[in-house]
């Protein structure tokens, strides 16, 4: 299943990954030097405090391939894409919160930057492939398609009453239906990166990240993602766990090691050229699943429900059949095992509990 004559081909490659810097980019860096290649990471490095970067993520922007830079910036942008053989975009304001509450900064870097970006691209024939990272919040709810026949409407409404919701499987033909100015930056920057690249011949792929965590994630104040990190900080802080909504909210809970190694595929597989998959599990996870995981390690944590916040997400999971066939590959780290491993992280790395926690006010909780 495995594909490991397409990675051989990042032997001695120059990759530059904008937003190289941040958690997913840092791993993806990581992955690409132990394949032979040399990442070189432009990043603007403000989503975090600076010793987020340097202790948590090993970044520091001194280091000789971590170029402190803007995606907007045309000449430096132009310059580092044409000293480079594949470039990985992941760079974005890629918090929802923070998009919802200054849309137009999420369309000055999510739209513009990656206009930028693929320009550079297109103007190179250096470029092997360029990957675009996007995200499941392109599908939204996942409701009901209008293609869905009455007889499917009403079985799904059938085995609802008798279940509760039934979580969404998201297909990648699906119909994307962003709820978020954060989704809708995304699925523009999917077609456009399709519009852009496909005019010049130049190769692309498309991936559409799910439920991010695992070590080295730590949470950010104001943002309300990240669950596995959310949870376990306050379990280890000894603060109760907050179930909006009773915990119903699905996601597809993926390692940031495995969507990683996902990504490094897409630049590489011959069989993603010009696609668009999903990186995900293909396991649906309720929220209060993952409370009661990481419970399971901090035994006197209680479980607190609380109203669900309007516009959260009652979420779904992916489809994984197309990410198999095209990539050769599936994720390996299951929710029980990453949750494992990032409460062992947590416990020998403390000052990833920041201490603000405490002070947060009880109804901040993550999606």
């Amino acid at each position: 299943m495995h594909h490991r004559s397409d990675l051989a081909a990042l032997a001695g490659a120059t990759v530059l990954v904008t937003g190289g810097a941040g958690l997913i980019g840092s791993r993806i860096a990581t992955q690409l030097r132990l394949l032979g290649a040399r990442p070189v990471a432009l990043c603007a490095m403000n989503a975090y405090p600076e010793q987020v970067y340097a202790d948590l993520f090993g970044v520091r922007a001194g280091d000789p391939d971590v170029v402190l830079g803007d995606i907007r910036d045309t000449a430096l942008v132009r310059k580092l894409v044409a000293d480079s053989d594949y470039v990985i975009h992941a760079a974005a304001l890629a918090d929802v919160a923070a998009c919802t509450r200054d849309p137009l900064a999420a369309i000055d870097t999510n739209v513009a930057g990656t206009q930028n970006v693929l320009d550079a691209v297109a103007a190179t024939d250096r470029v092997r492939r360029m990957v675009f990272v996007s995200s499941a919040s392109v599908y939204g709810d996942g409701n009901p398609e209008e293609s869905d026949s009455p007889e499917l409407l009403t079985m799904r409404q059938l085995l609802e009453s008798v279940h509760g919701r039934i979580p969404p499987q998201f297909h990648e033909f699906t119909r994307t239906r962003p709820k978020s100015v954060y989704g809708n930056t995304k699925a523009w920057g999917e077609e456009q990166t399709a519009l852009v690249l496909g005019q010049v011949g130049t190769s692309y792929a498309i991936v559409r990240y799910f439920s991010v965590y695992g070590e080295p994630q730590t949470v950010k104040q104001d943002s309300h993602s990240w669950v596995v990190a959310w949870f376990a900080a306050r379990a280890h802080l000894g603060l109760p766990l907050h179930l909006n909504g009773g915990g119903r909210q699905v996601r597809d809970m993926v390692h940031v090691d495995d969507i990683a190694e996902g990504t490094v595929r897409a630049l590489t597989s011959p069989h993603a050229h010009t696609e668009t998959v999903n990186i995900g599990t293909g396991v649906p996870t309720s929220v209060r699943k993952v409370a009661q995981l990481v419970q399971a390690h901090y035994p006197n944590t209680p479980l607190l429900e609380t109203p669900l916040p309007a516009g959260d997400p009652l979420g779904g999971y992916a489809s994984t059949r197309r990410m198999e066939n095209v990539l050769g590959w599936r994720p390996r780290v299951t929710i029980t095992e990453g949750v494992t491993r990032y409460v062992k992280w947590l416990r020998n790395t403390p000052a990833a509990a920041p201490d603000w926690l405490r002070r947060e006010p009880a109804a901040a909780w993550p999606a």
